[in-house]
């Protein structure tokens, strides 16, 4: 008695053909138009939110540095009055910042206005440009008080 060998199945070539990755480039390709500027919106959001938190929390070591001396530090004595003792000025109990006085989200330094323009005082960041003025993340933050 003979035994008979199982029929060989024809050999499947493997990969994938060109119109089955042309068809998953588009697709990616349209997942990416859709998410990208959704994403760069979020980072856009997320750096106005950083300005804006960092620029609290200057606003509250200022008004620390105001009950302490009496008076805000003039545009001359800056933002460093809430590192570095001032001459002159009686009653500095500082640092009032547990850190380096940080740059804004972009990198350009915070400015510090007394007189502000529209209130008391003002700390204010120029926003991605570091120019006055601008829309979006380009426009200016500021923070009166």
């Amino acid at each position: 008695m003979k035994h008979k060998l199982p029929r060989q199945m024809p050999r499947l070539q493997a990969g994938f053909s060109l119109l089955e990755l042309l068809v998953v480039i588009l697709i990616i390709a349209l997942l990416t138009s859709v998410i990208g500027p959704r994403l760069f919106q979020q980072v856009s959001n997320a750096r106005v939110r950083t300005a804006q938190s960092q620029m609290k929390t200057l606003q509250d070591a200022l008004v620390r540095y105001r009950l302490d001396t009496g008076a805000y530090p003039d545009a001359d004595q800056g933002l460093q009055a809430l590192q570095v003792a001032p001459t002159g000025v009686s009653g500095w109990m500082g640092p009032y910042l547990q850190e380096a006085i940080p740059a804004d989200p972009w990198g350009h330094p915070y400015i510090w206005r007394n007189p502000g323009q529209s209130s008391e005082v003002e700390v204010a960041s120029l926003g991605s440009d570091g120019k006055p003025g601008g829309s979006g993340e380009a426009a200016d933050l500021v923070q009166g008080f």
